[in-house]
């Protein structure tokens, strides 16, 4: 189970990286225009991609920021951001690496930000999490499209390819 997790993780950098790649040829304009994403803005979508993900690794390793709201904005600034959302994603490969399987299949409990108290498998959180990313980072594509770029591919199976 670890194996499926680090290879989710890597994806994870490696998808990121090419997200960002790509919307560092944007101005902050485009960044910061309203395209009628769930949150908006591609800055707005970003940052709750990074505090979606800082929520979920505090819970896990108890560490880092434990942003107040799913919408709260952590960085204006792409470089910023970027340089947080690198950092993040190095952690997670780190908590994954270190991670048993025998721990994989525990369970949890812990509080949502909505303050629901909920006891989850540990795999099934992390699923969860990966999936987040995914849902947030096809929005992105879509609002790359909006502005007239060309998005990348973005697909999990150009990563695989790429570690064979």
């Amino acid at each position: 189970m670890r194996d499926h997790f680090r290879k989710f993780a890597g994806y994870n950098q490696w998808v990121n990286k090419r997200l960002y790649d790509a919307l560092s040829q944007l101005s902050e304009q485009e960044m910061q225009k309203d395209l009628g994403a769930f949150f908006g803005t591609l800055t707005g979508t970003l940052n709750h991609l990074l505090v979606g993900d800082l929520l979920w690794m505090q819970r896990f390793d108890k560490g880092g920021l434990k942003p107040e709201t799913l919408d709260t904005v952590l960085h204006e600034n792409f470089a910023e951001l970027r340089k947080h959302r690198e950092e993040t994603d190095e952690r997670i490969i780190r908590f994954i690496s270190g991670c048993s399987n025998d721990y994989l299949a525990s369970h949890m409990a812990y509080r949502t930000s909505a303050g629901i108290d909920c006891r989850d498998r540990i795999s099934d959180m992390l699923t969860h999490m990966f999936n987040h990313q995914t849902h947030h980072r096809g929005q992105c594509h879509h609002m790359l499209s909006q502005l007239g770029k060309a998005p990348p591919p973005l697909d999990m199976i150009y990563f695989i390819r790429e570690l064979e």
